[in-house]
């Protein structure tokens, strides 16, 4: 669990830096490009935690936020039959999504390097 972690983490850090460097140097599509991969990397990485169960207790951090963005695919879903929902969601995601990220991978970090820590070295 921890390797996986450690790379979830650097992988999903490294991610939004790449793409965020590459769409300021190229200034085209690459931003809209960015937030599909990072974002699929991220579902990826919650699916895991999920059926591993791997820091989803009941309201904790991961499990609200697991809550929030399985909402976010409702609303998503929903807004295919109403149309009004779909462009709301779109505009509510395209500037959300950002701050969304980082705070996953700021999670994660949190989860790793803090959370992980054994007990012996929490009295240093």
């Amino acid at each position: 669990m921890r390797a996986f972690k450690k790379i979830d983490c650097w992988v999903s850090a490294i991610l939004i830096c790449s793409f965020l460097l590459i769409a300021l140097i190229r200034q085209d599509e690459t931003f809209f490009i960015g937030y599909f991969v990072v974002g699929g990397w991220h579902i990826i990485s919650m699916i895991t935690h999920g059926l591993n169960e791997w820091f989803t207790e009941r309201w904790s951090q991961r499990w609200v936020y697991h809550w929030i963005v399985f909402w976010v695919f409702i609303l998503s879903i929903c807004g295919i039959l109403i149309t009004p929902i779909l462009i709301l969601m779109a505009y509510l995601m395209l500037l959300i999504s950002p701050f969304m990220a980082i705070y996953y991978t700021w999670l994660c970090f949190d989860e790793v390097y803090v959370k992980m820590r054994r007990p012996i070295s929490l009295l240093k």
